[in-house]
């Protein structure tokens, strides 16, 4: 089991925020790839990545998350009729990514909902400590 630093349910938002922000990364890196294709003949272009995703314990045991690792999506490549294309077969087909861009885009708009609703924890969490430490003002 992955350990992460902080404590408590600062550890948890944080862990999520560290997660997040990796799964945007590779996210950022499959749309980048998303219109590649085989370099010769029969090539395999760019495989989509996927985030994979594990629980994580803070410094007092609370439990957490990480991206362990990017797995490659097992999904078949498409064929794209390319004739002119160098890396195209004799039929002139081309293999393409096997990235959606549909499919990232909403990948990309989860993990930036997730990451905003653990940055507001955390928020709420600073704001519950003020208003104990105003209470326990004289």
């Amino acid at each position: 089991m992955v350990k992460i630093p902080g404590e408590g349910a600062t550890g948890v938002a944080v862990s999520a925020l560290h997660a997040q922000q990796a799964r945007m990364r590779v996210i950022a890196e499959n749309i980048a790839n998303q219109a590649s294709t085989g370099r010769t003949p029969g090539a395999d272009p760019y495989r989509r990545q996927v985030p994979v995703f594990a629980p994580a314990l803070t410094k007092d045991g609370a439990e957490g998350v990480a991206m362990i690792e990017a797995k490659p999506d097992p999904k078949a490549f498409p064929l794209l009729y390319e004739p002119g294309n160098p890396a195209a077969n004799a039929q002139g087909y081309v293999k393409g990514s096997n990235v959606s861009g549909m499919i990232e885009a909403l990948d990309m708009k989860a993990a930036q909902r997730a990451y905003s609703a653990n940055l507001n924890m955390l928020e709420n969490l600073d704001a519950m400590e003020k208003r104990t430490l105003d209470i326990l003002k004289p």
